[in-house]
């Protein structure tokens, strides 16, 4: 049995307009749309497939305390593309943010709704994964959220120490997902998490088994009777186990 990344979920007070800006920033389109979610996919996608994590928005306002835990970084192939690219989101909506990076050759945005992400300068690692670079998430200890994260899902770890740790699909495609080393405490819910999803023919029950045995914990956030599960991870940062599909 196995797992894989298939989209982040993000918290919204107007979870219709903040996909609207996610998916003409990245170019993506909206394919659902409702009360309930605000789905974001790659023009021409079937979903689920390694290429592309998609964007799943819900709209549960949050008041944001802190910096977001879980951010994207977006990819670049040149020092143009990457001024046309931060000119084009601010004309979007976004506006800088400053979480203390100092001088550094990427450039840090936040959302309408103030969620933090980055523009990267070009990267010959991030040439092949589409608009989003990585999924980035804050933790403590990179190592040992390389070890759960690893065995939880299908994903090859690329590169781990005790600063950061890279994992991609096996499949070699889409974005990278990187935990980096932060001294910044979890203060409640994340606005931001990620949702897993099992293989059609995996059981979910026992994918969820699965996790709990590799360190995570249930979760109640309130979600009541629903076919998902949600999890914590080592960190306690939650995550939802989808059906499989």
């Amino acid at each position: 049995m196995a797992t894989r990344l298939v989209q982040i979920s993000i918290k919204a007070d107007d979870s219709s307009a903040l996909g609207r800006f996610w998916a003409d920033a990245l170019g993506w389109e909206v394919t659902e749309d409702n009360a309930e979610e605000t789905n974001l996919e790659p023009k021409g996608f079937s979903y689920p497939d390694p290429s592309a994590v998609c964007i799943d928005l819900i709209p549960v306002p949050l008041h944001k305390t802190a910096k977001n835990r879980v951010h994207v970084d977006l990819a670049t192939t040149s020092p143009a593309h990457q001024a046309e690219l931060i000119e084009r989101l601010q004309n979007l909506g976004a506006t800088p943010a400053d979480i203390g990076q100092g001088d550094v050759p990427w450039t840090v945005l936040a959302d309408p709704e103030g969620n933090e992400f980055c523009v990267l300068e070009p990267r010959p690692i991030y040439r092949d994964t589409g608009p989003i670079a990585a999924v980035v998430v804050d933790c403590a200890d990179p190592r040992a959220m390389a070890r759960f994260w690893s065995a939880a899902m299908d994903w090859v770890l690329h590169e781990v120490n005790d600063d950061h740790a890279v994992l991609r699909s096996a499949k070699g495609v889409g974005p990278y997902l990187e935990f980096l080393r932060s001294a910044d405490p979890k203060t409640g819910l994340d606005r931001i998490h990620l949702d897993l999803r099992p293989y059609p023919t995996d059981d979910h029950a026992a994918e969820a088994d699965r996790l709990r045995s590799l360190g995570a914990t249930d979760l109640d956030i309130g979600q009541g009777d629903v076919p998902w599960t949600v999890l914590a991870d080592p960190e306690n940062n939650e995550f939802c186990l989808l059906t499989p599909r």
